[in-house]
């Protein structure tokens, strides 16, 4: 049997994980995930045990059940586990390699996603309609006043959307409607672990301004940005060391 976790003592407030960006709160998910990664990534799990019950994390960790939940599924997302109803989770690899988003894995999304967002920008800003520009205005200012995560992530897939709609090229949404649901999966990870929402709104204003602008560069330009920065934090998340597990605090159920 494999040992039970450790208590979760301490958490660390803090995440420094990108150099220059601003210092924020890690969450009671983020510290169930950073320690359960940890004893993977540490061997105290091996590849094929089964983690401890729910009920038993939840009392070991002192987190509640919808924590634990989370947390359960960002190591899935990741790789390293694998959960089988009515037998429980098992760990499935030792360190995260390309986290997947539904049916498809970061790297294969993120390669078409700038084949395809990045020429769509472009073409959007040489074609929009002012009923488009108003309907992307109208998503962006809703998105930059939302605080409930799930409530802007579908937004965010919508705005996607709506830029794909301004290129005036059915097939252009028909793409990013075959990645709809990868595409939130992946901004739903991305801003739990990440904290992205307030950069990705700050770069969705600037593709919404090139678009308004007409410029083909600068829309281009912009969305490849915010590519490169879904890049960027992916890559951070992933190579996040063992070492990053909490040490100060008390995590929240």
């Amino acid at each position: 049997m494999p040992p039970a976790p450790r208590r979760i003592a301490t958490v660390n407030l803090s995440d420094s994980r990108t150099a220059g960006q601003p210092v924020r709160r890690v969450s009671a998910m983020e510290a169930v995930l950073a320690h359960l990664r940890g004893a993977i990534e540490r061997g105290e799990y091996a590849i094929g045990d089964k983690l401890p019950s729910e009920a038993e994390l939840c009392r070991t960790l002192e987190v509640s059940r919808p924590v634990l939940r989370e947390a359960l599924r960002a190591l899935q997302t990741m790789g390293l586990t694998v959960s089988r109803t009515g037998k429980g989770t098992f760990v499935v690899a030792s360190t995260v390699e390309d986290p997947t988003f539904g049916d498809y894995s970061a790297s294969d999304l993120l390669e078409v996603r700038r084949h395809v967002e990045i020429p769509v920008a472009g073409y959007a800003a040489r074609r929009r309609t002012p009923e488009n520009l108003d309907h992307l205005a109208h998503l962006l200012d809703r998105m930059e006043r939302e605080t409930d995560t799930t409530a802007w992530v579908a937004m965010d897939t919508l705005f996607h959307l709506a830029v794909a709609e301004a290129a005036q090229n059915p097939v252009f949404r028909r793409v990013i409607e075959e990645i709809r649901d990868a595409l939130a999966r992946q901004s739903a990870f991305l801003n739990e672990l990440g904290g992205r929402r307030e950069q990705s709104n700050r770069e969705h204003r600037a593709i919404v301004e090139a678009l308004i602008d007409g410029s083909e560069n600068d829309a281009v330009e912009a969305m490849a940005h915010h590519l490169d920065r879904v890049e960027t934090t992916l890559t951070d998340i992933v190579r996040s060391s063992r070492t990053d597990t909490p040490t100060e605090g008390g995590p929240e159920a």
